[in-house]
């Protein structure tokens, strides 16, 4: 069924409001606020690799807070075990039984604060939990609930006892961005707070979780031209054929566009997808996916440089595909 008019108001009514709550405490970054929010909704994770100090916690506690949920941090290290992550079972001597105790994974947004510094097998704890939503401990399987959303963390400047992000997993992220430092105005307003403690602690609930996973269906009910799917088709397949890339964009990135744009669209109060969302998710959804060519990025040429290039030689649909 396709979503009314009066379902893309209130979609986008709603979407703005947690927006505006969260630019209470994370100051002059609307884009990337409303990039976490769009993940949030299309049921995906956000990998942010970002400078200390940015607001990357602030952001994971203040979107949780808005739609009356939990948060939790981990701070991933290389003695980090996976048991610290998802949880262990263990044997309670009054009632003679096992019990699963949870670990922090369970929370509707998870701050996983340098994902890169844990081991490989570390990591690969988070794989199962990103895809479906659950953990296996002991052969038995743990619901984490809904919402559920993953932000993790990476720094761009010291790479000195990391662990490179597997392809297997980098692709289960939905979008990578940045919030990076705000400018001058927004710096003067956040100092003019006199350097208080974040008040996220402190920020109210303006929509329930359950209002989330409506969210997420009437999502889906936007509708996308065939036209525009095939703008989706090509600018996967140009990835995948361009110089300087070893590896393109897989299936589940395009997957990932198409899901993505649906509530960007929906956000801006429209029931159909327009070429311009699929151009302005690209580089969030599909440039973490290209895997650059040795000689490549020994020469400075990044993944966001090849995306940009994608998309500037991909022409988008000018009219409706005929039927």
């Amino acid at each position: 069924m396709a979503i009314t008019p009066d379902q893309v108001h209130w979609f986008s009514d709603t979407f703005a409001n947690v927006v505006r709550n969260v630019e209470r405490v994370i100051i002059g970054k609307n884009e990337a606020i409303r990039l976490a929010v769009t993940c949030l909704v299309a049921e995906g994770h956000l990998l942010l690799e970002d400078y200390p100090g940015t607001g990357k916690t602030t952001l994971a506690r203040a979107l949780a807070q808005s739609v009356e949920g939990s948060s939790s941090r981990i701070q991933f290290t290389p003695d980090l075990l996976p048991s610290d992550v998802t949880g262990v079972t263990i044997y309670d001597q009054k009632t003679g039984q096992f019990e699963f105790h949870q670990g922090p994974i369970f929370a509707s947004v998870v701050l996983a604060d340098e994902i890169n510094r844990a081991s490989p097998k570390t990591q690969s704890a988070l794989l199962e939990v990103m895809e479906e939503n659950r953990v296996t401990v002991d052969g038995k399987s743990y619901s984490v609930g809904q919402p559920f959303m993953v932000i993790a963390t990476q720094n761009p400047i010291e790479q000195a006892g990391t662990y490179r992000l597997p392809e297997a997993q980098l692709d289960r992220f939905l979008m990578k961005t940045t919030l990076g430092y705000p400018d001058r105005e927004a710096t003067l307003r956040i100092l003019s707070t006199g350097g208080t403690r974040p008040r996220s602690a402190s920020l109210p609930a303006v929509i329930t979780s359950q209002a989330v996973a409506e969210m997420s269906q009437l999502a889906s009910s936007v509708h996308i031209e065939p036209s525009v799917l095939d703008y989706v088709a090509r600018l996967v397949e140009a990835t995948r054929e361009t110089e300087d890339v070893q590896l393109g964009v897989s299936v589940r990135g395009a997957l990932a566009l198409v899901r993505t744009s649906r509530v960007w669209a929906a956000s801006q109060g429209r029931h159909f997808v327009v070429p311009d969302d699929i151009k302005m998710l690209a580089v969030p959804c599909l440039a973490h996916r290209i895997i650059i060519d040795a000689e490549s990025e020994f020469n400075g040429i990044t993944q966001v440089d090849v995306m940009s290039r994608v998309i500037a030689s991909v022409q988008p649909p000018t009219e409706r595909a005929s039927a």
